[in-house]
């Protein structure tokens, strides 16, 4: 597997003026995957922004790890991830056994 870190790119300090960068470098990086593995720890626009363009509007196979309940989901995370798992372990074991 390439493994992309969505926060390797640095535009500390840089956030507002560097927004449209930001979020097309995101997306490009959503294009570019076969699979997105979400950290889903705590309610994020940008990550449910982009679970959802990757999910619906490409097709992909959206795999979360998060402690949240599904009571406590956000409904759009429960909806357009194809797959949640409780920890980041067991979403590594299910790739490894459905995408190897």
């Amino acid at each position: 597997f390439i493994l992309l870190d969505p926060m390797r790119r640095n535009f500390r300090d840089r956030e507002i003026d560097s927004a449209n960068e930001i979020v097309e470098f995101d997306l490009q990086d959503v294009r570019d995957a076969d699979l997105l593995l979400v950290n889903y720890c705590k309610s994020s626009i940008g990550t449910a922004m982009e679970t959802f363009y990757a999910s619906y509007h490409l097709g992909k196979f959206v795999i979360a790890f998060s402690p949240l309940s599904f009571a406590d989901a956000s409904p759009w995370m429960v909806r357009f991830c194809t797959k949640s798992l409780p920890d980041l372990e067991a979403a590594l074991t299910y790739i490894e056994q459905h995408f190897t």
